[in-house]
């Protein structure tokens, strides 16, 4: 099964720092996941375990509803769940055949442990969520 490079996973902002190997690391431990034009990747209220990078195709993200996003190659999602088990906080929806890699939370809460600076990233990536929640 394919994997994602380790370019397309550097132009993550959680991972933009990470040296060489911990991206070849990192891109072994995700999965392809394909989806239909139409079909749901993630539904808000449900739960969710997977952070998801777009590797090809294009999605919507809704919120209560109300599109709030694009997302294509280079896109990702899902950052919530890799904190906290908590229900997914908006609908993504394929609007295209849409190729991305999953990565389970039970993989990537031990890799961050052994590095700060992605959780530290990740620290300020829920900032800038909720920074966009507020001024809505």
């Amino acid at each position: 099964m394919a994997k994602p490079t380790p370019e397309l996973l550097r132009n993550v902002s959680l991972f933009s720092d990470l040296d060489e190997k911990d991206l070849r690391s990192l891109a072994d431990e995700f999965s392809e996941r394909r989806f239909s034009a139409g079909d749901t990747v993630s539904l808000e209220g449900e739960g969710g375990l997977m952070f998801f990078v777009v590797d090809g195709g294009e999605a919507t993200v809704e919120v209560h509803g109300q599109e709030v996003a694009k997302l294509g190659p280079g896109s990702s999602f899902g950052e919530i769940a890799l904190i906290d088990r908590r229900p997914r906080t908006a609908t993504v929806t394929a609007t295209t055949e849409l190729r991305t890699f999953g990565l389970p939370v039970f993989v990537f809460r031990p890799f961050v442990e052994a590095r700060p600076d992605v959780a530290w990233k990740l620290l300020e990536a829920m900032a800038d969520r909720l920074a966009t929640a507020e001024s809505r």
